[in-house]
């Protein structure tokens, strides 16, 4: 037992399904259906269901696959309802918001009311799913943590597709649906507003991002690494150290030069993860409202160095006398 390695063998123990607590006059809301898969077992837990969806939950699936359709159904009118060429192109297939002569008013479906209709019923699904997640976490006596990291991501994806449109005065500065298309929207928009590198915020976000995957691959490799000792009961570990806790914390404190316990290693981690998308959504909804290059930004402000001038200055030609204004 003391070579056992989790990572490599993991053992599935064979056991009766369990429904969880009970949740009152809602466990009439979970499905009935349990399964276990030995593939997912290999993973996380081998057992699926119950599943508790409630009306919020359906509402959010229904506004959430109407949202897809819309989408899907429009990539597919732009290659001629062509199965083999939608499938073939899909990377590079996108539904684009209006143009900029719309402005905020509403467009024409095929020149962006469908990107209008679908952003609506996806943002519905988004903001209804969260308040499952967070009316869930209440009537399970949790905390609602989940609920306010994944309102840190809703934060971004408003302010992309929401917020700063409203605030530029155009539903065409929002972003695409697709694939290769939302990519090439985030680079021109960096090229737009002088390389968003220069973005304090942009800076902040990528700090945090790092960050988060540092320490959740970190967390994870060590709980796995003490596994032998029961490691992966952190709940228990942290009411009644074990040993498992005790090295881990001591491998911590040998390697990293400082302590990190079962608890505050995931407020360290949720802190990082949840920054990331709340400073990238500030440094978006800055460009173009506030600062209009990131560039000139920096130099300024002594955070880059100006270009070294190579060659003469060109002067702008409606500035040469003699020409008409």
């Amino acid at each position: 037992m003391s070579e056992y390695q989790n990572l490599f063998t993991t053992v599935q123990a064979a056991a009766p399904s369990y429904p969880g607590i009970s949740i009152g006059t809602d466990d009439r809301e979970r499905t009935r259906d349990i399964a276990h898969v030995h593939l997912f077992g290999r993973l996380g837990d081998a057992q699926i269901g119950p599943i508790y969806l409630g009306w919020l939950g359906v509402a959010a699936l229904i506004c959430g696959f109407a949202a897809f359709e819309i989408i899907g159904l429009n990539m597919l009118a732009s290659v001629g309802w062509d199965p083999i060429q939608f499938v073939r192109r899909l990377p590079w297939l996108a539904l684009e918001p209006p143009p900029p002569e719309y402005g905020l008013r509403l467009p024409p479906m095929n020149q962006g009311g469908w990107w209008l209709l679908a952003g609506f019923f996806l943002t519905a699904a988004v903001l209804m799913w969260w308040l499952r997640m967070y009316r869930r976490a209440r009537a399970l006596g949790m905390g609602t943590h989940v609920a306010w990291a994944f309102a840190a991501a809703i934060w971004l994806y408003l302010v992309l597709g929401f917020i700063r449109p409203l605030l530029m005065g155009s539903w065409s500065e929002a972003v695409p649906f697709g694939i290769f298309p939302h990519l090439d929207w985030t680079a021109a928009f960096s090229l737009r507003y002088g390389n968003l590198f220069y973005n304090p915020f942009h800076m902040l976000s990528i700090a945090f991002l790092y960050g988060a995957t540092l320490l959740f691959a970190m967390h994870g490799a060590t709980i796995l690494a003490v596994s032998r000792y029961g490691g992966e009961r952190e709940i228990e570990q942290i009411v009644d150290r074990g040993t498992a806790s005790e090295r881990a914390a001591l491998f911590w404190r040998w390697t990293m030069g400082f302590n990190a316990t079962m608890e505050s290693v995931h407020r360290w981690a949720w802190w990082c993860a949840v920054l990331c998308p709340l400073c990238g959504g500030i440094g978006i909804l800055l460009s173009g409202t506030v600062v209009d290059n990131w560039y000139l930004w920096a130099v300024k402000h002594g955070v880059a160095p100006g270009y070294p001038v190579v060659f003469p200055g060109v002067a702008d030609p409606s500035l040469l006398q003699g020409v008409k204004p």
